[in-house]
Parts: structure tokens; C-alpha cells; sequence
């Protein structure tokens, strides 16, 4: 069916001659799109350009894809922006910090998917966050994502006009995430709304940055106005990723592990093995979510 395609919300796209996709170094007239990418059905995007290197040698073991030891090289080692990399069905990018960086990759990934003529995706950004009111280590799956006031959306200005979208995110999906969660059974997981800020030290209610104008007290309510609204946790790219997928028609989640408990302090204090070992709960859920839609649980 075609409505399982992705959907290009872009008309001028298909009068262009070639499309470049600048920041992956990557074009249409260089590359085979299809030939490149159309069996891709599972994407992950997060951060970091090692932690998703780390993700498609953990994927590629998972599902038996790969020899250990095994190298997978970037697909965009043309530029230093992004960094991208596939195992069988599964694309692994890296999305940088904040929504300035994820909106700009989102824009050429959506595209990439478009011109390989894929089908059937899911798009999943797993990542850190800090909890408000969970333990650190806690696992949590988006069912919103709201902005520093609480409200499910995305303010956006384009033509000096400002727009509003949708940031709800798939539900089905995120039910789909806590069952495998259950079936692990190695960590704590909850479905919540997750903040998205534009910052991460004034915008997340920090007292530990190089300016506050706020008291302890003012950012302990603020925090729990947020808890109360049902968000539990906050990161800085959530927003863009769910209304750029919604406006594409692809089923989509967040996956977030809590680094700490913003109600309990602003600091990431705990040891470096600690927090490595709280990164890959998120990366481990996503690895047997995919293993079991390809039946190889």
C-alpha cells in the first residue's frame, strides 16, 4: 500500500534534478538510493556518533548480522556533521544536541527514506534524559512530548509566521516498547510525557549553570508542576522528532534512560561505568523490540 510509504510533505522536491543531501554527504545523483537503503525498516537516531556506532554493532550481534570485532564503517564519513551507519534492516544516525541539529538531520533522513522508496518504518531516538521524581536508570517511553510549559506541541516560525504542530507520538508502538520492557525484566520503564527544552541549563530549571535569575525553591515547583502535568522526563530534541515524523507518517517512539532525578539535584554525579551501563538500557529495549517484529525472539 502506498500509504505505507513515507510521505514527502514537500511538493517541490520531486521537480528537483538531484537532490544533495548536504549535511549527510549524500545525493541523489551520486548515490543508488534503493539500492542503499530500501530494505532499511528500523531507524534509531540519537546523539552521540559513537553511541550509535555502538548501537548497529550491538544490533548486528543481536540479530546475527555480524562477526564480532566487526567494523561498520560511515556511510556519511563524507562530512563530520552526522554520522550514519546500517546493519541488514536497521539505519543507525546520529542527530547531534538540541532541536536545531535532530530537525536538520530528520529533514535529509525523511528525504533518504523517501528516495529509497521504503516502506513500512519505524523511527525510534533513544537517548539520556534527566528523570523527574524516577530513579536514575529508569527507562522512559514517550506518550508525549510538551514543551517548557506543558503543552503537547511544537512552536515553530517559518516565514516569519509562527505554526504549531502535533507532538504526539505512536501509542500503539510505545505499548509495544513496555511489553518488551516487561519481557526483559532488567529495569524500571515507564510510559510518560517527556519535556523538550530549548536548553539545558535556564530552560531545564538548573541552579548549576553560568546564569540564574531563579532561587531553589522556584525551580523545585516548577519541576513539580511538570511532574504533576505527567511529564517525567526532560531532553532537548523530542518535539521536532515527533511532529516531523507525524507530518511524514511514520511510526515513531522515544526511548530515554533518566541519568538522575532532577527533583534530587542538577548534577550527573554518578560513576562513568555507572552512567555507560544506564546508556545501553535504552539501546537494549530498542535491540529486542527489533529482534522480536523480525521474529528471532
Amino acid at each position: 500500500s502506498r500509504e505505507n510509504f513515507i510521505h514527502l510533505c514537500n511538493p517541490h522536491v520531486e521537480k528537483m534534478k538531484e537532490d544533495i543531501l548536504y549535511h549527510f554527504a549524500l545525493g541523489t545523483g551520486t548515490h543508488d538510493f534503493p539500492a542503499l537503503f530500501g530494505d532499511v525498516k528500523f531507524v534509531c537516531v540519537g546523539g552521540s556518533p559513537s553511541r550509535m556506532k555502538a548501537f548497529i554493532a550491538y544490533i548486528a550481534e543481536e540479530l546475527g548480522l555480524g562477526s564480532p570485532g566487526c567494523d561498520y564503517p560511515n556511510i556519511c564519513a563524507g562530512t563530520d556533521r552526522y554520522a550514519m551507519y546500517k546493519v541488514g534492516p536497521v539505519l543507525s544516525v546520529s542527530h547531534g544536541m538540541g532541536i536545531p541539529s535532530i530537525s536538520i538531520m530528520l529533514h535529509e533522513l525523511i528525504k533518504l527514506l523517501y528516495h529509497a522508496k521504503c516502506s513500512d518504518i519505524t523511527i525510534i531516538r533513544i537517548g539520556t534524559s534527566g528523570g523527574i521524581g524516577l530513579e536514575p536508570g529508569s527507562v522512559v517511553i514517550t506518550r508525549q512530548s510538551v514543551d517548557a510549559t506543558f503543552k503537547p506541541q511544537l512552536e515553530q516560525v517559518v516565514l516569519g509566521k509562527t505554526v504549531i504542530r502535533s507532538t504526539n507520538l505512536d501509542e500503539q508502538l510505545a505499548k509495544e516498547l513496555m511489553q518488551c520492557s516487561k519481557e526483559i525484566g532488567q529495569f524500571d520503564t515507564v510510559i510518560g510525557n517527556t519535556m523538550c527544552t530549548l536548553d539545558f541549563y535556564e530552560g531545564q530549571g538548573r541552579l548549576d549553570g553560568a546564569i540564574c535569575l531563579y532561587d531553589e525553591e522556584e525551580k523545585l515547583q516548577y519541576l513539580k508542576n511538570a511532574y504533576e502535568s505527567g511529564v517525567r522526563n526532560i531532553e532537548m530534541e523530542s518535539s521536532v522528532f515527533a511532529a516531523m515524523c507525524n507530518l511524514s507518517g511514520v511510526k515513531a517512539a522515544v526511548v530515554c534512560v533518566t541519568l538522575l532525578n532532577r527533583l534530587e539535584g542538577d548534577q550527573i554525579s554518578s560513576p562513568h561505568d555507572v552512567l555507560v551501563e544506564y546508556q545501553q538500557r535504552p539501546q537494549k529495549l530498542v535491540g529486542y523490540f527489533i529482534k522480536k517484529s523480525l521474529g528471532k525472539v
